[in-house]
C-alpha cells in the first residue's frame, strides 16, 4: 500500500449538468433535468477514491464566494481540503447531456483570475508529499498562472520522492512534458484529441496512438494512459502496450469519465495492482462513472464485476 493520496485542482468548477431528451442547436430546448455537483478533475478524482474506500487530500484554489458546495462534498466523503480560498467565485462548467445520442456537449467557463502568489501557496501547500505519495496533478489552468504551473508542481514532487500522475492538456501539458527526466511526470492520462495536440499531427489510427505514446515513454514518462472514448483505453508501460475495452454502455453523463479513470489508477497504484489489473480497474471506475452525475461511483462491488468483464489485447510493435 502507497502513502498518502494528493490531488491538485488549480481550477475547480461547478459543473451544471442539464439533461434533455435531445439537444437541437439553434432552438429553445425543454430540459428534463437539472444537478449542480462541485467538480474539476482533481475534486472528482478524490470523490471517486472516497466511493471506492481510499482517502485523498484535495488541494487547489477556490473561490471563496462559492465555495459552500465543494465543502460540503468533502464533508460528506470526509475528504481532508486543503484547498486555498482565494477572492471571487469558482467559474461553473455548464454541460449538456443529450439522451437521444448518449452524448454530453460541454461550454466551460474561465476561472478566477489569479497570480504567483497563489501558485507559490499551492507549492507550500504540498511541501509535505513525501517519498511513496501519490499526487495528481488535474486540469486546466486559472487565468493568471503561467503555461509551466505543472511542471513547476510536478519538478518539486519528483524532488520530494511523490509519484506523479498529470491529467491536463494545451500548454500545461507541453511545458510538463518538456522538464528533464528527472522532472518528468510518473504517467500521463490525455485523450486522443490531448495527445494529438501536444504531438502537433494528426492520430487517425490506432497504431498512430501507440507510436505517439511510445514516444512520450522514451522522453522518460514511464507510463502513457490514452483514454479513446468507445473504443476504450490504451495503457503504454515498459515493453507492454495494452488496449481495455468493454461491452458499449448506454451513458447517463459522460462527464467526468476520464476523471474516474484516473481515480483508478490511482486506486490501483496504491493496491499495488501490476499492470493488466491496474488497467482493468481504471476501465470499470471510468464505466461504472457513465451511470452517474458527478464525482460519484457505484458501490465497490459493482465496479469489480465490470472490471472482471474488461478486455484485454495486446497490441504489437510496428
Amino acid at each position: 500500500m502507497s502513502g498518502a493520496i494528493h490531488t491538485v485542482t488549480a481550477n475547480p468548477a461547478l459543473d451544471q449538468t442539464v439533461t434533455l431528451d435531445a439537444l437541437e442547436m439553434g432552438c429553445v430546448n425543454l430540459a428534463r433535468a437539472a444537478a449542480i455537483n462541485a467538480g474539476g478533475k482533481g475534486v472528482n478524482v478524490a470523490g471517486c477514491l472516497a466511493d471506492w474506500g481510499l482517502n485523498a487530500t484535495v488541494h487547489g484554489l477556490l473561490g471563496r464566494d462559492n465555495a459552500a458546495p465543494f465543502e460540503q462534498l468533502f464533508a460528506a466523503k470526509r475528504i481532508d481540503d486543503r484547498m486555498l480560498r482565494v477572492a471571487g467565485a469558482t467559474r461553473t462548467n455548464i454541460k449538456l447531456a443529450d439522451l437521444q445520442r448518449g452524448g454530453t456537449t460541454d461550454v466551460n467557463l474561465p476561472g478566477p483570475t489569479v497570480g504567483e502568489a497563489e501558485l507559490a501557496a499551492l507549492a507550500a501547500g504540498l511541501a509535505d508529499a513525501a517519498a511513496g505519495d501519490i499526487a495528481v496533478l488535474a486540469g486546466s489552468l486559472p487565468p493568471g498562472l503561467p503555461a509551466n504551473a505543472w511542471a513547476s508542481l510536478c519538478a518539486q514532487l519528483k524532488r520530494q520522492g511523490a509519484w506523479v500522475l498529470l491529467d491536463s492538456s494545451g500548454p500545461a501539458l507541453a511545458a510538463a512534458l518538456a522538464n528533464p527526466p528527472e522532472a518528468l511526470p510518473d504517467c500521463v492520462k490525455p485523450n486522443r484529441e490531448e495527445l494529438a495536440q501536444w504531438a502537433g499531427r494528426e492520430l487517425g489510427t490506432l497504431d498512430d496512438v501507440v507510436d505517439c505514446a511510445r514516444g512520450l515513454q522514451q522522453l522518460g514518462v514511464s507510463r502513457v494512459v490514452v483514454s479513446l472514448g468507445e473504443q476504450g483505453a490504451l495503457l503504454v508501460d515498459g515493453e507492454q502496450s495494452l488496449l481495455a475495452s468493454l461491452p458499449p454502455q448506454r451513458p447517463l453523463s459522460t462527464v467526468g469519465a476520464g476523471d474516474a479513470l484516473v481515480a483508478g489508477l490511482v486506486a490501483a497504484r496504491s493496491q499495488a495492482l501490476d499492470v493488466q489489473d491496474s488497467l482493468r480497474l481504471a476501465m470499470a471506475f471510468a464505466a461504472a462513472k457513465l451511470q452517474r452525475v458527478g464525482p460519484h461511483l457505484p458501490p465497490p462491488q459493482h465496479i469489480r464485476e465490470l472490471a472482471a468483464a474488461v478486455s484485454l489485447r495486446t497490441l504489437a510493435a510496428n
